[in-house]
């Protein structure tokens, strides 16, 4: 009986063992049956790994598992913490709660308080008080998406970023920590401490610290304002690339810069200017204009080549110049202004051409110099050098130094009462001439008149000095002095060699019509480049 029973025992322990095996044997083959997730489908997708938690526990008709205190999960080279979290282990998914930490290597970290990570899109979604941090830069916002495929993190409803030279903020933005490319849009507001930058887009690199301005911006600082929609700003140097005719002003507004193309400093204020250069001064009352410009607004120094132009306007006649090159200084005592190589003005009451022109404000005083003509009204003047006193921007004398010769057109065709010599003053009342001086081998030939305007014949004269007053276009005085010589040729006597003076040139040809006539191109006559007699050559040009 014992033994039997010893037997019995041994067959039920047996037949346990192997339901139980039976049992395995079948759960095996049932999941055995089942094809894998759909989110597994793909061999390149990894599932998310459970690394620690205190607690983990399931509820009844719930899917999630439920992970409490110490919570961490790791996936592809980041490691999750947080302080609970539902995990959809099946769909490779969870969802973080409360002090939630991202980390991938040592170089990227996001917190949170709550992280949904989908691990067969690796794409985390975190929300409330989130701030990623790289090396580089540190991204705060409400709502965080980091599509870790692409190493990407984008906000949508407000953020910052900052890193140790500014402050970003806008209402859209997405952070790569791999290109350390930041793009913002809507309300982008960038604050460095010496200035603030408004745009509608932007692009920022925080390794390189320039900003890409993608759409309308204000740049606003201490010194003035940059107005444009296209370019770029390196917040580190200060140096700049603005483009789509953009607008450099000045604090008080009064110094406007305008160009195609701009390369700026805001620190050293230096500017450079590529295509429609306008540069203005509204206190002053001057514009300089051309395809390429320099402007250095510490030292108010301004250049302008091809298509180079300044305008004057302080008075009620604007002065028009044009030469292949010009320069502009402006300082205290007033401004100077110098036009070279072929230099050409315009005004109403006063147009002339020359190699070199050469304005300074506070002596009123233009300088033209080698081979200087000038006209007014009916009137030419040409000269080895002349200097144009002004006054109030009113042209009061022209000085007409070591060769001077004046012709004055008469109505008739052909005719020109003509004045040469050494030196040569001329004096305007309300921009017409009134009285002339020369100093120096004068001579004159005058068409006279009598007073009901006969034409009585050419007057020719030679003197050592001569003054004559002038009114209305007419011969109102002359006067010879000391040792004179002089003759007059009745009209019907008269060959064409009495009627000029040698050296004779009228080169109305070359005169600017308008203030877009100074930028024509005209070449004058070999035949009529003046050689004054070397007892007129200064010494300085021999």
């Amino acid at each position: 009986m014992k033994q039997h029973k010893k037997h019995s025992n041994n067959y039920s322990g047996n037949l346990f063992f192997a339901a139980i095996g039976v049992l395995f044997a079948l759960v095996a083959g049932i999941y055995a049956q089942q094809p894998p997730p759909a989110s597994f489908a793909n061999q390149n997708i990894k599932i998310i790994e459970l690394k620690q938690a205190d607690l983990l526990y399931k509820r009844q008709n719930f899917d999630a598992q439920i992970l409490k205190d110490s919570v961490v999960l790791y996936h592809e080279g980041a490691y999750m913490y947080c302080d609970s979290a539902y995990w959809y282990e099946r769909e490779n998914i969870f969802e973080a709660f409360s002090n939630v930490r991202m980390e991938q290597g040592d170089t990227i970290f996001v917190y949170g308080d709550y992280l949904h990570y989908d691990g067969n899109r690796k794409l985390a979604r975190l929300r409330y008080n989130v701030r990623m941090e790289d090396r580089r830069a540190t991204l705060f916002t409400d709502s965080l998406d980091y599509d870790r495929m692409e190493n990407l993190g984008y906000y949508f409803d407000g953020g910052m970023l900052v890193d140790d030279k500014n402050e970003l903020t806008s209402t859209w933005g997405q952070y790569n920590p791999t290109s350390k490319e930041a793009l913002f849009s809507e309300n982008v507001k960038l604050v460095n401490e010496k200035y603030t930058l408004y745009a509608d887009t932007l692009k920022y690199n925080t390794e390189t610290k320039i900003a890409d301005i993608l759409g309308p911006s204000t740049l606003v600082s201490d010194s003035g304002y940059i107005y444009t929609t296209r370019g770029w700003y390196n917040t580190e140097t200060d140096d700049c690339l603005l483009l789509d005719h953009s607008q450099v002003i000045s604090k008080d507004s009064t110094q406007i810069l305008i160009g195609d193309t701009i390369y700026y400093n805001r620190i050293t204020g230096i500017g450079k200017v590529y295509g429609h250069m306008f540069l203005q001064d509204t206190v002053k009352k001057v514009i300089l204009k051309g395809n390429y410009g320099y402007y250095n607004e510490k030292t108010e120094f301004a250049l302008a080549t091809d298509s180079a132009c300044a305008i004057e306007y302080s008075q009620k006649d604007s002065l028009y110049i044009h030469a292949d090159t010009l320069k502009m200084t402006t300082d205290s005592l007033g401004r100077e202004m110098k036009a070279y190589p072929n230099a050409r003005f315009y005004r109403i009451d006063l147009q002339g051409i020359c190699d070199t022109m050469h304005y300074v404000s506070k002596d009123s005083t233009i300088y033209l110099k080698k081979d200087p003509v000038i006209w007014n009204e009916d009137n030419q003047v040409l000269g080895d050098r002349i200097d144009i006193l002004l006054n109030d921007s009113t042209i009061e004398k022209a000085f007409v130094r070591y060769y001077a010769f004046t012709i004055q057109k008469r109505p008739i065709e052909d005719q020109y009462n003509q004045l040469k010599g050494r030196n040569m003053t001329v004096s305007f009342i309300d921009g017409e001439i009134r009285h002339v001086l020369v100093e120096g081998s004068a001579e004159s030939l005058y068409y006279l008149m009598e007073k009901d305007s006969t034409l009585i014949g050419v007057n020719k004269t030679e003197s050592p000095f001569l003054s004559m007053d002038i009114e209305n276009n007419k011969l109102e005085k002359l006067k010879l002095w000391s040792a004179t010589k002089g003759v007059t040729i009745p009209l019907s006597k008269t060959a064409p060699e009495d009627k000029v003076l040698k050296g004779f040139v009228w080169m109305d040809y070359l005169r600017p019509m308008d203030k877009n006539d100074i930028f024509r191109k005209t070449e004058r006559r070999a035949s009529e480049i003046v050689q004054p007699p070397r007892r007129f050559v200064r010494e300085e040009n021999l």
